[in-house]
């Protein structure tokens, strides 16, 4: 069988060699679709994690994947929730140990996620007509940094099929965002100023 194939031809390499970079993200504006800053799960595999991983070790993948986020699958890959590095390094955890009485390594993602029944998604169909600056507003208002995308059209049971980061849309920005609880004008920060 293996009789069947040729080798390749070689070259030595000479002179100046570079190497290749992937490509950054594309630079987007707040009227871009919303689809150029979304995370889609049809194309790239997801970040997930079982619900009795000990949180530490959900922390580590987290960081050697480069995530802020992870979905929290059950055994048979259904979504039990989600994850992200602010439940992980915010109160959520001295709050858990403080009512139950544990020591930090003994918390579960399951102590700490933020369950099913908790979590909204966007319908793809939304998403498919709406632009980054839409994403922007629902983010905010929700005050959120992560959301997730539902396609409610397939066959069978509806499933996630995208993620939009508030930290990614900054990357592809090119810009910080400022948080819903800034003022967003001058007006409003003299408002604030003379009102006290």
């Amino acid at each position: 069988m293996m009789n069947d194939y040729k080798s390749l031809a070689v070259q030595y390499l000479v002179g100046t060699v570079q190497i290749s970079q992937p490509a950054s993200p594309n630079p987007v504006a707040f009227d871009s679709p919303a689809s150029e800053v979304m995370t889609d799960l049809r194309k790239i595999s997801a970040a997930v994690i079982a619900p009795n991983t000990p949180m530490e070790i959900a922390n580590t993948y987290m960081m050697q994947r480069g995530v802020r986020t992870l979905l929290v699958i059950n055994e048979d890959h259904s979504l039990a929730g989600i994850i992200t590095a602010t439940d992980i390094l915010g109160e959520k955890p001295l709050r858990f140990i403080q009512d139950r009485r544990v020591k930090h390594h003994e918390i579960l993602v399951m102590d700490i996620m933020t369950p099913l029944e908790k979590l909204e998604a966007i319908s793809l169909d939304e998403v498919e007509h709406a632009r980054v600056g839409n994403i922007v507003s629902s983010l905010r208002e929700s005050e959120r940094l992560h959301a997730l995308v539902i396609d409610d059209n397939t066959i069978g049971l509806p499933r996630i099929c995208g993620i939009f980061s508030w930290t990614q849309i900054e990357k592809q920005l090119g810009t910080v965002i400022p948080p819903n609880n800034v003022a967003k004008s001058f007006a409003e920060i003299e408002s604030t100023l003379i009102a006290s």
